[in-house]
């Protein structure tokens, strides 16, 4: 994980924290005092002594940082939802700023860690995938395109998870067609993923359930083609050999344009 404190301070000691009094401070002891908060766990009371210094001193150059360290202390503190509000509200500020990136990162970060199993709802899945593919496309050379590119092919490989729990669903009830439409968005939108052997073999399953038997020999035999050595083809190879079939693809199978 590429999780690091960007701009750091010597810490002055001695600090009040902010209370319910307001007074003015200097941006140094402000800043230092949300830095000796941050490195003592205290995320929430570092997030808002990082806001404080903007507050008091918004046209300093500690008001920029103070906005992106209030963000990272915010996701330090498992706060994901005011992580992202003020990483998206950095980043609407400063979309040049050198450390834009690591404000995509940390919206990315914040999504990605509250991805739940796929049989929940994954809403954050797919906003996670977003903000990553985001930073893959406008910063491609920074130091967090890498990790963005591999939570990018986890985050892909849930989407397709959550496909297949949902066709599986459908075939499990007869509900053929829409199990197809599942099985088939794995194929199209995930083909990097693990699901793919899979769901070729499940659409062999629900095609012949139906009767489509072109269709079921041209995903058998794509299977067989890509995935040779695994136990999804020698599934669907048996299921066609019980009925006299075999694997043949078809010049008129919508899989053409997919492999």
């Amino acid at each position: 994980m590429i999780l690091i404190v960007l701009i750091s301070g010597a810490s002055l000691g001695g600090c009040e924290e902010p209370g319910a009094l307001y007074f003015e401070r200097s941006v140094e002891d402000l800043y230092n005092t949300a830095m000796d908060q941050l490195l003592d766990g205290n995320y929430e009371l570092a997030a808002g002594s990082f806001e404080e210094v903007e507050r008091q001193h918004p046209y300093s150059v500690w008001a920029t940082k103070a906005q992106l360290m209030s963000a990272y202390a915010h996701y330090q503190g498992d706060s994901y939802d005011e992580a992202v509000i003020s990483a998206n509200r950095f980043i609407s500020l400063h979309p040049g700023n050198p450390d834009a990136a690591y404000a995509h990162y940390l919206k990315g970060i914040s999504y990605y860690e509250q991805i739940s199993d796929v049989g929940r709802d994954q809403k954050m899945t797919r906003l996670s995938l977003e903000a990553f593919e985001e930073i893959v496309r406008r910063y491609p050379t920074s130091r967090y395109a890498r990790d963005a590119q591999l939570k990018m092919d986890l985050a892909r490989d849930h989407l397709a998870g959550k496909e297949m729990e949902i066709g599986r669903t459908y075939q499990s009830l007869d509900f053929y067609l829409a199990a197809i439409n599942r099985f088939r968005n794995v194929v199209e939108r995930f083909q990097t993923t693990s699901h793919v052997p899979e769901a070729l073999h499940r659409l062999t399953e629900t095609y012949l359930a139906l009767g489509v038997i072109e269709e079921a020999q041209a995903t058998a035999a794509v299977l067989g083609h890509n995935f040779p050595g695994s136990r999804w083809y020698s599934d669907s190879y048996a299921l066609l050999e019980e009925r006299e079939l075999e694997p043949r693809l078809s010049e008129r199978s919508w899989l053409l344009g997919i492999f």
